[in-house]
């Protein structure tokens, strides 16, 4: 990354979650700060090994693999083999994350979304949640309960791509405190499909979710390893449709993820940088705020 604007962004990105984060251990604030340094400045093509390219724009930041992986594990998230990054905002007083995953388990037939039962799928999701709260009760963290879609799960057959989202939050949650909320999209491809989700909470999606659907459209499958590419005689067909990816698949994925929305909800304050100058000023507003924290 280069660039004034760029070095502004970053550090405008280390004030909204840093100040709070020191108080958590020293690891916390290098990891992100190392992560930032990395982060690829949009406009540009993001490769995505031999599966696809992110044509991201100049309103976003990419987080490579093994930055964003440690940023994750930071925060008590755990990485699959298939992960690759996170997008991150550019815009002042954003403070959402989206991950980028691919599962190479072969070809997701899509049949059954032409009859799947939301209200069933709700059901799966929540027994998948309960389930997760066993391994999250012996990590000594509070159990999640699904309280009901953000957005139902919705198909389009011509792209090949699908998108639903549910609300999370805390058992036991005050009334009205903030819910985390995974915006769930994915990419379905001929050896398995891209999972992009933007973890953010029920007070913003309504405004973010645009930005996931922006950065869904904005992945290119490589020629050869789209939807459409798929070889009956030669491919591997995977073991679930796209019911099961949503009910069984990725519940086991949301206990884990929403960590990481309890951390943006608990850490990102974000600050005002007009009055902020660039250089001098800002380091000073960063040795400022450690040596308080």
């Amino acid at each position: 990354m280069s660039g004034a604007r760029g070095l502004l962004l970053i550090f405008a990105w280390m004030a909204a979650f840093l100040p709070q984060a020191w108080a958590e251990g020293p690891d916390v604030q290098k990891i992100w700060e190392d992560g930032m340094k990395a982060a690829v400045n949009g406009p540009s093509d993001v490769p995505f090994g031999d599966q696809a390219v992110l044509h991201l724009t100049g309103d976003y930041f990419f987080m490579p693999k093994a930055e964003a992986a440690a940023v994750m594990v930071s925060w008590g998230n755990s990485i699959g083999p298939g992960f690759y990054g996170m997008i991150l905002p550019k815009a002042d007083g954003q403070r959402w994350i989206m991950t980028i995953d691919h599962t190479a388990e072969g070809y997701v037939q899509d049949d059954d979304a032409k009859s799947w039962d939301a209200a069933a799928l709700l059901q799966s999701l929540k027994d998948g949640t309960e389930e997760q709260n066993k391994t999250r009760a012996e990590m000594g963290i509070k159990p999640l309960e699904v309280i009901g879609w953000i957005e139902a799960p919705s198909y389009d057959q011509q792209s090949h791509r699908l998108v639903w989202s549910m609300r999370l939050a805390e058992r036991g949650a005050a009334a009205g405190e903030p819910a985390t909320v995974n915006y769930n999209t994915y990419a379905l491809g001929r050896d398995g499909y891209f999972e992009m989700n933007l973890i953010s909470d029920d007070k913003s999606i309504d405004s973010e979710k645009q930005y996931a659907r922006a950065m869904l459209a904005a992945l290119e499958y490589r020629a050869g390893k789209g939807y459409a590419d798929f070889n009956a005689s030669t491919d591997h067909i995977a073991e679930y449709g796209l019911a099961a990816l949503i009910a069984g698949v990725a519940a086991k994925k949301l206990g884990m993820l929403a960590l990481a929305g309890v951390f943006i909800l608990k850490f990102a304050k974000l600050f005002i940088f007009g009055a902020i100058a660039f250089g001098a000023g800002i380091m000073k507003f960063f040795r400022r705020g450690k040596a308080e924290s």
